[in-house]
Formats: structure tokens, C-alpha cells, sequence
């Protein structure tokens, strides 16, 4: 069995898993998670005043499969 983890914007989060239900993978975790990778942060306006954040929402998807499934759980 291997463990894949996937940090994925939270608006693919529908197609990523409809698209490994069409695999026949149907079980995951899915946790929302905050980071920040090669747009480092966005600036927002709350009330107001600008300010910067640094980091970004995400969804961290966790997916436990057998050694059978593994390449297509990677390749979808």
C-alpha cells in the first residue's frame, strides 16, 4: 500500500475526485491546508486597508492505495 498526498487549489477539488472515482479509487482525505508555492501570497482589502497574505487556502488530499492502483491514481 503507498500513501499519495496531493496540495491542490480548493475549486479543482470536484474534478480531481470525480475523476478517481472513474478509476475505481473511492477512498481519500481531504483537509484543507494553507501554503503558498511560486505566487508567494496575494495582497487583499479588507475594510479598507490593504494588507498582504502570505499564505493561500488549499485543499491537501490524501489517498491510501494498493500497489495496483498506484499508477493510475498517479497518472489521473
Amino acid at each position: 500500500m503507498k500513501l499519495v498526498v496531493a496540495i491542490i487549489q480548493p475549486t479543482k477539488l470536484k474534478a480531481v475526485r470525480e475523476a478517481l472515482v472513474n478509476i475505481e479509487v473511492t477512498r481519500m482525505t481531504v483537509s484543507d491546508a494553507q501554503g503558498y508555492g511560486r505566487q508567494r501570497g496575494q495582497t487583499e482589502l479588507y475594510r479598507g486597508n490593504e494588507y498582504k497574505s502570505n499564505l493561500l487556502r488549499k485543499v491537501a488530499v490524501e489517498i491510501v492505495v494498493n500497489d495496483d492502483f498506484l499508477d493510475r491514481t498517479l497518472e489521473t
